[in-house]
Order: C-alpha cells, then sequence, then structure tokens
C-alpha cells in the first residue's frame, strides 16, 4: 500500500449516477459474494438500484483522471437516535490498497464526529473491509451467516482540527 492516497474529491451524487454506480457496486462485491455463495449479477444491481437515494449519496471522483469515478458512499440518518447508516461505500477493485478508502472513510467520519453521531454499517463476512472498519473504531455488535454489524461510537471532537 502507497502511503498517500491518490488525490481525490467527493461530490453529491445526482440521479443520472445511479447505472454506474450500479455497475461499480457488481464490480465491488462480486469476490466477496462468489466467496459466500451469494453473487447474482442481476440481484447485486438491481439491490443497488432499489436501495440508491442520491440525497445522501457522495460519489467519489479523481479529478484530471481518465477514470474520474472511483466509488461511492451513503451515509444516512439511521433508524437509531444520533447515529447514520453508512452503506454503499464502493471504489474500484483496482484503487483498493492505495490508501483511498482509509482517506474517504476518515473524511466521512470527521463529518459524522463533528455532528456527535454515531456510525453503524454492515459488511460481508470475511471481506478485507472489516479491518480497515475496525482500524478505525467500529466494533462488532452482531452477526449472521452473510454480514457483520459494526458500530462506531461519536468521538469527541479536537477544538485545534478544522472539518472541511
Amino acid at each position: 500500500m502507497s502511503t498517500a492516497a491518490p488525490a481525490w474529491a467527493l461530490r453529491p451524487a445526482t440521479a443520472a449516477d445511479l447505472e454506474a454506480l450500479v455497475e461499480l457496486r457488481a464490480a465491488a462485491m462480486r469476490p466477496d459474494l462468489e466467496r459466500l455463495g451469494r453473487y447474482d449479477g442481476h440481484r447485486v444491481r438491481q439491490r443497488m438500484r432499489d436501495a440508491y437515494r442520491p440525497e445522501h449519496t457522495s460519489v467519489v471522483e479523481l479529478p484530471g483522471t481518465a477514470e474520474p469515478l472511483a466509488g461511492c458512499l451513503a451515509l444516512a440518518p439511521d433508524e437509531r437516535p444520533a447515529t447514520l447508516l453508512l452503506e454503499h461505500f464502493y471504489l474500484r477493485p483496482a484503487l483498493h490498497g492505495r490508501g483511498l478508502g482509509t482517506a474517504v472513510l476518515r473524511a466521512a467520519l470527521e463529518r459524522a464526529d463533528a455532528a456527535g453521531l454515531a456510525v453503524r454499517l454492515n459488511v460481508l463476512q470475511g471481506s478485507p473491509a472489516r479491518r480497515l472498519y475496525e482500524r478505525h473504531g467500529f466494533a462488532p455488535e452482531s452477526e449472521d451467516p452473510v454480514d457483520v454489524f459494526l458500530h462506531r461510537p461519536a468521538r469527541p471532537v479536537d477544538p485545534g482540527k478544522a472539518v472541511s
């Protein structure tokens, strides 16, 4: 893994982003779903179409590159009080292991912390992404044969650190 993530930016998602993000999700999830014996190309795409909420989704871009679409993530109010649900956090597989996921997750968590909000998510059993989340303070709450459900309490914000 390189020491610095590539230059990246977040922008609000739009309805026009949906199909590109559907394909991104299918590519990003395929290895883990195949390992679990659960990959269905139609279903993995349809679930994204059904759950897509552009008002809570950000697109990760690599400005000035041949393929600027790098990934996405959604951060939406959860059913639990003072909690956000992080979902649909996907990066193009070619970008894994370069520090981009760490940088994007850190930025999302800084915003949640600034608002005093906890964050929860689920990750597929055996996914390498679980290590990323645990390095950032997520701990398991429960699990089933397919998913691990993780939670991270809000952390106090250092008053000397600005949140962008």
